[in-house]
């Protein structure tokens, strides 16, 4: 029997995330018979017809109910869980939506979930990423049972638009907990791109100095139409929120093109980093290990460096 994969769709108010594309590329990489895509939703139209626009998609099901107005892991998981069924792969990204939903999924199915999928070896063999990135595991799931698995979205192009799948309305009957409410969303509002799915991100570390002097990482960020991300170090020092970190244990990413500036480089950084298109580093310290991955590097004062760029970029 040949697969059949179904991906979970992740989206915020009305908008589908490129992360579920990348999924779908994810997915297409088993040769499956088949890849469909659930919505949940309190009116699931819009991002299921954003959904069926994605090529190599079989179907897209949309799932309505008042309950899943807003993406809670325990009241979507149930009903996911159910629909999994006939499937024999579930897929979802690995976005703080995924990493909150797949676990939840995969305990309602009784299997170990396969976490941070960046390659797909065969239809139960995986390759994903551990120690930060520095080694690759293959991992087996057990025959007999759904595999169900997160998405290194960083790792996977998104799958290109054009299809035109049918959309079927789902009905799915499952029990749903009442023990866990929404309560709000606290989001920082932003005219930049957002920095998980930007295409350019200019990131600010340590080496910036200050909350103050982090409004040059911004100005020159919005000079090229960039996301701006952070490190770790300047995240703990209180320059910018928490929801800027780029690293291990903050977001990875893999835009076109990433800007370092006065970032050392440690390994946990490197790891968020890695997939990037292209990395140009900004330091002072010519022997920072940033330097070991950029694709372009210049060693100097970044308080005299970001303007003169901003100058020949025409600011």
């Amino acid at each position: 029997m040949g697969s059949k994969v179904l991906v979970v769709a992740e989206h915020l108010d009305g908008r589908l995330n490129a992360a579920t594309a990348r999924c779908v590329s994810a997915a297409q990489a088993l040769s499956p018979d088949a890849v469909d895509i659930v919505v949940l939703a309190a009116d699931p139209a819009a991002v299921a017809a954003e959904a069926a626009k994605v090529a190599g998609v079989s179907k897209v099901l949309a799932v309505a109910n008042p309950a899943n107005a807003h993406a809670i892991a325990q009241v979507l998981a149930p009903q996911v869980a159910k629909l999994a069924a006939g499937y024999t792969h579930v897929f979802g990204p690995s976005t703080t939506f995924g990493k909150d939903l797949m676990p939840c999924i995969a305990a309602l199915l009784g299997v170990a979930q396969v976490s941070d999928v960046m390659a797909v070896e065969g239809e139960r063999t995986f390759k994903r990423p551990i120690y930060a990135g520095n080694a690759i595991v293959t991992v087996q799931a057990p025959e007999g049972q759904a595999v169900v698995a997160t998405i290194r979205t960083a790792s996977w192009p998104e799958a290109a638009r054009g299809g035109n799948a049918p959309v079927e309305a789902a009905a799915v009957d499952a029990a749903l907990p009442a023990h866990t409410r929404y309560a709000g969303l606290a989001a920082g509002k932003s005219d930049r791109p957002d920095l998980q799915s930007a295409k350019r991100v200019v990131s600010g570390g340590r080496g910036v100095g200050s909350k103050e002097n982090f409004d040059i990482i911004y100005k020159f960020a919005d000079r090229l139409g960039a996301a701006v991300g952070a490190s770790r170090a300047a995240v703990d020092a209180g320059y910018v929120p928490n929801e800027l970190q780029v690293g291990q244990t903050g977001k990875i990413i893999a835009p076109e093109l990433y800007v370092a500036v006065g970032i050392s480089g440690a390994i946990q950084h490197l790891t968020g980093i890695k997939d990037a298109g292209t990395i140009v580093a900004i330091n002072k310290d010519g022997d920072a290990p940033i330097f070991e991955v950029a694709d372009i590097g210049l060693v100097g004062d970044l308080f005299q460096v970001l303007p003169e760029l901003e100058k020949a970029l025409g600011g």
